[in-house]
């Protein structure tokens, strides 16, 4: 009888694939290391690690050995039975094995709770469960690498050794997912960043990026191209202070919900927030007037700094800094346009990131455990923006209880050409903050009213979405954001009378072009060029000076052509205008 198929695409089953693949690992470290003392083992996202405590110190060659011990585990099939202890059993069944951490996990259960084991062999790991059903079914694996891991993650506890890994239902399937993980190596935007001369990380400010003069060429096409694009739908664009009082953010709730992740300072005796968010800075701009029902929507878009307080461990490139431009926007709007704002917004989000070839999927996440408001409230906004999103017609899923503290939010995660996925765009609907700031607007009835209030950003953050981009074109950007457009290289410095001369055709149309006339190997040329992804490369030697011509290289395609100078211009021209890919 053929044995089922596993379904790998079943998130559950894909847990149970990878919790199982943990236990055999630890089941081949404990016959390998006989004294280890086993912590936890548990299966994440796109694998699986197991936390141990042996005298032996791990090293990279020990990971082929664990890999044939599980080999040998896996060929052995061993069925993963289930069995159960009172408390108090299983508490002396683990320390007569000697298993101090397990030991301290059941401590932590209630009294009358019935703790429950998976056996596989000789081998017995406390577990909840649940798993495969035999150790045969687990087809490919792969460790890959070792950490250390605090005891329950507490730095006052001991050092555990960490051992990661992941496994697929075929060795085909772990083939590609490797092949994946070599390709986002090479395209590391810290590693691209570095050598195409955009930005860089100091220890004088760990978390505080600073972009370099071709770094702030990709930043100020994407910032202008953004301002474009709100200005064509109705936004009107403001700039609010990086610095607010005390009050303001007591105010706003970010005192009680956000305050650990906040830098503070004090002025003239008072105290004061750095802002993490743009949203109470824009508040206040609505507050400056009263306004009518017949002004609204007002939509207000801000490339608002924030700084918010991250660990060091956390921190990694442009996507996790303390400081970022949020591409923000708070629309201001009578309850009965919150449905078509919404859609405005999504439909605005859908066009940025097709530009990009960026495909999407959408999460709504509901009311967290610490938020603002009534059931009530939160019920109604919910059900706006499942509205808006049906009425667009994209899927969506739930995302339970992963909402902001003052309303629910529709997030979006993009793909990018690795097929990894970025929380960027958000739409968050706010009930909460109007009625925290007590703004309002004089409706047909000549009476005071609440306006619902829309948090929005496409990017989410400038700083993470270079990010993004660089890894997703590999760091050759369209026309349109590459720093160098076009690199003029001689062949002997006797031509560079004729490169500034095209290069001066260039400039003059506003393109972005760069001439190396030094005195080096033309080969040499080509290849930094290369290196720093110029789109468009020019050799110009005895040859191109006679005809007049350019050699044309194609920086993506290796694409080599003859060329005037004047043909090349105007496509260079279309390309950016077209904003191709």
């Amino acid at each position: 009888m053929a044995k089922e198929k596993i379904n790998f695409e079943d998130e559950q089953v894909r847990s149970n694939y990878r919790h199982t693949t943990s236990h055999i690992m630890a089941q081949a470290v404990k016959k390998l290391w006989p004294d280890t003392k086993l912590a936890i083992g548990p299966a994440i996202e796109n694998g699986f690690y197991y936390d141990f405590d042996m005298e032996h110190k791990l090293e990279p060659n020990d990971l082929l050995k664990i890999q044939k011990e599980m080999k040998k585990i896996i060929q052995a099939n061993y069925p993963l039975e289930r069995f159960e202890l009172p408390r108090n059993e299983a508490i002396k069944f683990m320390a007569d094995k000697g298993e101090d951490y397990k030991v301290e996990l059941i401590e932590d259960l209630p009294e009358d709770a019935t703790i429950s084991f998976y056996q596989q062999g000789d081998f017995v790991d406390l577990c909840a469960g649940p798993h495969m059903e035999s150790t045969g079914q687990i087809k490919a694996v792969k460790l890959q690498s070792i950490a250390g891991a605090y005891w329950r993650g507490d730095s006052d506890r001991k050092m555990l050794q960490r051992i990661y890994g992941t496994c697929f239902p075929s060795q085909a399937e772990l083939d590609e997912y490797i092949a994946k993980l070599e390709e986002a190596k090479k395209r590391d935007h810290r590693k691209i960043g570095k050598e195409m001369d955009l930005f860089a990380l100091y220890d004088e400010g760990p978390g505080f990026p600073f972009f370099m003069p071709k770094g702030m060429i990709v930043r100020n096409e994407l910032e202008s191209f953004w301002k474009e694009e709100h200005r064509r739908r109705g936004y009107e664009e403001i700039k609010t202070p990086l610095i607010l009082n005390e009050q303001l953010w007591r105010t706003s709730g970010h005192w009680d919900h956000y305050k650990d992740n906040m830098y503070f300072t004090k002025i003239d005796d008072e105290d004061y927030a750095v802002k993490p968010m743009n949203c109470p800075g824009s508040i206040l701009v609505y507050k400056r007037r009263l306004w009518s029902y017949r002004d609204l929507p007002l939509r207000y878009a801000e490339l608002g700094q924030v700084h918010r307080h991250e660990l060091s461990g956390a921190l990694h490139g442009l996507m996790r800094v303390r400081t970022f431009v949020q591409d923000d926007a708070h629309i201001f709007m009578l309850p009965e346009q919150t449905k078509d704002e919404v859609i405005g917004v999504i439909q605005l989000f859908d066009d940025l990131y097709k530009l990009f070839n960026l495909p999407y999927h959408i999460e709504l996440s509901t009311m967290p455990e610490d938020h603002m408001g009534t059931l009530e409230e939160w019920t109604a906004a919910e059900t706006a923006l499942k509205e808006a999103i049906e009425t667009v017609g994209v899927d969506y899923v739930i995302n339970e209880g992963d909402g902001a503290f003052y309303g629910p939010k529709l997030d979006f995660h993009l793909e990018d050409s690795l097929g990894r996925t970025w929380q960027c765009g958000t739409i968050q609907l706010d009930m909460q903050m109007p009625q925290r700031f007590d703004i309002s607007y004089v409706g047909p009835d000549g009476e005071k009213h609440r306006p619902l209030m829309i948090h929005r950003a496409a990017f989410g953050s400038v700083e993470r979405f270079i990010g993004i981009l660089i890894e997703h074109f590999a760091g050759k950007f369209p026309l349109w954001l590459a720093p160098v457009q076009v690199r003029l290289m001689t062949v002997t410095e006797k031509f560079t009378p004729y490169a500034e001369e095209v290069g001066k055709i260039f400039e003059e149309a506003g393109i972005r072009v760069e001439c190396d006339v030094r005195n080096e190997k033309i080969g040499y040329k080509i290849r930094q060029a290369r290196n720093e992804r110029v789109p468009y490369m020019c050799i110009i030697g005895e040859n191109e000076v006679e005809a007049g011509n350019l050699t044309v290289r194609n920086g993506k395609t290796g694409d080599q052509i003859e060329m005037k100078p004047e043909e090349l211009k105007e496509k260079l021209l279309e390309e950016i205008e077209t904003k191709a890919l």
